[in-house]
């Protein structure tokens, strides 16, 4: 079977999409012989700001010449964006090699297809040798797959509501998921700058040592035009970043991923930061592109808190005509506060159903939430297509449009803007 085909199956093997755990994981991992992970591993949790800390670190490591192993989830069009060694995704065939090693140990385990990339990620990493590895978590982190590997350095970015009817209905019950990262005597950055108790609790109970907090131990600050960083280098001196120019990247998680660094022993001159900065480009976070005059953001800011940092961005990047946004969601997110968030940042929206995916709000229900909102320009499309030509029709020079609201939005818009800035030569 090619790559699709495996993907398809992986759909229909286990009865549940989402089925937290680790004991079926870890058996399987233990019968390829995958644990224990013998190369430093920075495992980063969070509900916001994973994605940039998690770029920011890849683009470090390999500006040192490290050949480092990065597993993130979920991808925007190829499922080989979740593996990389070297800055390189997997190829389809070492992916399929590596599926079907899993096939052949797992014997009578059922696993997700979360547990099964996992799985993947990790035989591929070892098949090339990767010295370090940074690995995103899913869902949580107590019972997510990426647990099984114990963590060198535990990264844990800004908490918020999200997936509650998994990881509870409160920041610190949340906060009591993403924590289950954390080691005894294990380092843990803590990119949140009002933590919930519920997370420093569960630091001091682990053992978990030491605990560098945004903030506290480790700190930045926007000025105009650009941001200061202090980070806390291993001996416990302050380490002074040069000024930074802002830009998409939220300066937060640039520090927190480089606080994780140095915890590392990863040392980095200014010149290697400013090129890291440079190379850090995570698709889909507050990213830019151009064509014939117009401006197009895309984000794949998927609850109110994420919302907050797109508008912010786009307070601080004004366009020199309007902005308007093509918005969809999935039905179990907070819309409302989505919208809430997003306040005032738009001249129109354009929502658009997505009739393959089940679990898409329908754009009729968005609209009801904007009018609701006192949003009033608002349109409706049967599909993103529709709803990408109806948003373009209306832009002119100087315009700009804000695609956002779930990594499936940017998956079946992306493609279009791309053909359409091949076609410009931009």
């Amino acid at each position: 079977m090619g790559l699709e085909q495996w993907l398809a199956r992986l759909e229909t093997l286990h009865p549940n999409a989402i089925d937290l755990g680790l004991e079926r994981v870890s058996a399987v991992a233990q019968a390829l012989g995958l644990l224990p992970v013998r190369v430093p591993v920075v495992t980063v949790a969070g509900t916001n700001g994973k994605g940039s800390t998690v770029a920011v670190l890849e683009a470090l490591l390999c500006r040192q010449g490290r050949n480092v192993g990065v597993y993130t989830s979920p991808h925007l069009l190829r499922f080989n964006e979740r593996i990389r060694v070297g800055g390189v995704e997997a190829g389809d065939q070492e992916i399929v090699a590596a599926f079907e090693a899993i096939e052949e140990h797992r014997a009578d385990t059922s696993l997700t297809y979360f547990e099964f990339a996992t799985l993947a990620a990790l035989l591929v990493f070892q098949s090339r040798a990767a010295d370090i590895l940074v690995l995103e978590v899913g869902l949580g982190g107590r019972l997510d797959a990426v647990n099984i590997v114990d963590p060198t350095v535990a990264v844990i970015t800004r908490i918020d509501l999200d997936h509650q009817s998994w990881l509870g209905a409160s920041r610190g019950s949340i906060a009591r998921e993403k924590a289950g990262i954390m080691r005894r005597g294990v380092p843990v950055v803590i990119g949140d700058r009002e933590p919930p108790r519920e997370l420093l609790v569960s630091a001091r109970e682990v053992g978990a040592v030491p605990v560098l907090r945004l903030g506290v131990q480790y700190n930045c600050e926007q000025g105009t035009g650009d941001w200061r960083g202090v980070l806390q280098d291993i001996d416990g001196k302050p380490r002074v970043l040069p000024p930074q120019p802002a830009g998409s990247l939220i300066p937060a998680n640039i520090c927190t991923a480089l606080q994780a660094a140095l915890l590392l022993g990863c040392e980095f001159s200014d010149g290697q930061l400013d090129a890291t900065l440079r190379q850090a480009r995570p698709r889909g976070r507050c990213e830019r592109q151009s064509i014939a005059g117009r401006d197009y953001v895309l984000d794949v800011a998927h609850n109110p808190a994420a919302v907050y940092n797109l508008a912010e961005f786009l307070t601080v990047t004004p366009c020199k005509g309007k902005t308007i946004a093509l918005f969809s969601v999935m039905e179990d997110k907070d819309v409302a506060g989505m919208i809430q968030a997003a306040s005032g940042c738009f001249a129109a929206w354009f929502v658009a159903d997505q009739p393959a995916n089940a679990r898409a709000a329908r754009a009729a229900d968005i609209a009801t939430l904007l009018r609701a909102a006192g949003e009033n320009e608002v349109s409706l499309s049967a599909d993103l297509g529709e709803a990408l030509r109806r948003a373009q029709e209306s832009l002119s020079a100087g315009d700009r449009l804000v695609v956002f609201g779930s990594f499936s939005t940017l998956a079946e818009v992306l493609p279009e803007i791309e053909r359409e800035c091949r076609g410009a030569g931009a």
